[in-house]
């Protein structure tokens, strides 16, 4: 009965079962594939083994030290191995990491000789005699009096910039550019971001070759240059490593002035006298320093950051303006001035560090530039007005900072911009009524000074160190 019951075809698949096992049994199918998997055991046996270990090195008899330092071990700071005139850096560090050369030199606390200190292949006679032939009665006027500079309105639409009216005079970035303040010579020098300090001769003849000169006289960032119309042979320099040297074109020396272990930002003279420095050294401290007696006659700390500029009211001298990073300019009556606490006569606020504030030439308006985009022009008794434009003035870490100068009276100002220009502001119409232009500028121009004795030249030096004059 159970026959019965299989279909047709599950009888079939039965059949095909059947004939599929005698067919794989005659070719013995089973048999091999027994043996090959055997034979896989076998081989998987043979191969498993624990991993060698490698042969073990020989222990070196040196002994391994476990460096640990001073701090871990609860012990002082060693200082013997450091050298003598080494110093830990404050809590707020006046020195920036872009304003040092890679290659700054030691300071050196003594004279350097223009020949040490030369780093071109020029010859430093010709730079000596032309300065010392122009310090002869340079500047005498018909009442014997020595003129500090001229002061006329000029025409900017004649103002140009020559071909010949350019050249790279240091190399880097340059921080200050003056002017020779003498009417028998045209003859620019500048400062650069390694200490560097620059001449360029323009009327230089076939003799004098470029007219360019190089020395090296400070081991970090010129921050200021003064020649005074008093004292033509003396060229007096700071830095930002804290030294002030005074170059006597007659003994043909670097001297030292003055040394500190703050850097130095900014640094000036009253422009009836030729034997005080006035320096913006730290954080906001400016030092009156007496050239004759090598002493410090007064110290004032009058910002809460480093003092960018220093500078006089040329028709009253006892009135100095000073401006900060800490976002202020002031102006001081140095009359009353205290020795513990200073007072200012005027505070200009800005919300952003002030770069420069400079009287103009008849001390009637003050002009500010800041790093919140703005140029305030003060003026009144008590510069008690004020106006202010909008000028771009975020120049970056690899530019020199924008500061607008006046020119030759209270009618401009002149200051660099973004698009290798010269922008001119009118104080009159409280605008930017012009910008100079040339084809022949091939970089910013961040740092500008007027020839104090012929209007229309504007030096104007730029961060890859080159000097364009225009005329």
């Amino acid at each position: 009965m159970s026959s019965q019951r299989i279909t047709e075809y599950e009888r079939k698949r039965l059949e095909n079962i059947k004939r599929n096992d005698e067919l794989l049994a005659s070719l013995k199918i089973k048999s091999k594939l027994a043996d090959l998997s055997s034979s896989a055991k076998r081989h998987r046996a043979e191969t498993k083994s624990y991993k060698l270990s490698p042969e073990k090195k020989a222990r070196s008899e040196t002994p391994i030290v476990i460096r640990r330092s001073l701090r871990t071990q609860g012990k002082a700071p060693d200082l013997s191995g450091l050298k003598d005139d080494f110093s830990e850096p404050t809590k707020k560090s006046t020195t920036l990491k872009s304003q040092v050369s890679p290659n700054q030199s030691p300071k050196k606390l003594e004279p350097i000789s223009m020949r040490d200190a030369n780093t071109c292949s020029e010859s430093d006679e010709t730079l000596v005699n032309k300065i010392l032939s122009v310090c002869k009665g340079s500047g005498l006027d018909g009442d014997g009096e020595r003129k500090c500079r001229v002061r006329v309105s000029v025409d900017l639409e004649s103002m140009e910039l020559a071909p010949e009216n350019l050249a790279r005079v240091v190399p880097n970035r340059i921080l200050s550019v003056k002017f020779f303040p003498s009417a028998d010579l045209r003859m620019v020098v500048v400062g650069n971001k390694f200490g560097n300090l620059g001449f360029w001769n323009v009327d230089s003849d076939n003799e004098d070759g470029d007219g360019i000169y190089l020395y090296q006289p400070h081991p970090s960032p010129v921050s200021a240059i003064l020649i005074h119309a008093f004292s033509l042979n003396k060229i007096i320099t700071s830095c930002y490593g804290g030294l002030v040297r005074s170059l006597d074109v007659e003994k043909e020396t670097f001297g030292l002035v003055y040394s500190t272990e703050h850097a130095i930002f900014s640094m000036a003279q009253q422009p009836d006298d030729a034997n005080n420095l006035y320096l913006g050294e730290g954080h906001g401290v400016v030092n009156i320093w007496d050239e004759r007696s090598a002493r410090s006659l007064f110290s004032w700390e009058l910002h809460d950051s480093r003092i960018n500029t220093i500078d006089f009211n040329p028709e009253n001298t006892t009135m100095m303006a000073t401006s900060s990073s800490d976002g202020t300019a002031c102006i001081w009556d140095l009359r009353k001035i205290g020795k513990s606490k200073p007072k200012s006569l005027k505070v200009i606020t800005r919300e952003r560090a002030v770069h420069s504030a400079y009287f103009s030439p008849s001390g009637d308006r003050l002009a500010t530039t800041s790093l919140d985009d703005k140029i305030g022009v003060l003026s009144g008794a008590n510069y008690e007005d004020e106006f202010m434009l909008y000028h771009y003035n975020q120049t970056g870490r690899w530019l020199s900072s924008f500061k607008g100068v006046w020119g030759w009276d209270d009618s401009y100002i002149f200051v660099g911009n973004m698009k290798r220009g010269v922008d001119v502001i009118s104080t009159e119409q409280q605008r930017l009524v012009t910008t100079l232009e040339s084809p022949h500028m091939t970089a910013i121009p961040c740092r500008f000074d007027p020839h104090p004795f012929y209007p229309g030249m504007l030096a104007g030096a730029t961060s890859g160190g080159q000097v364009y004059i225009w005329t």
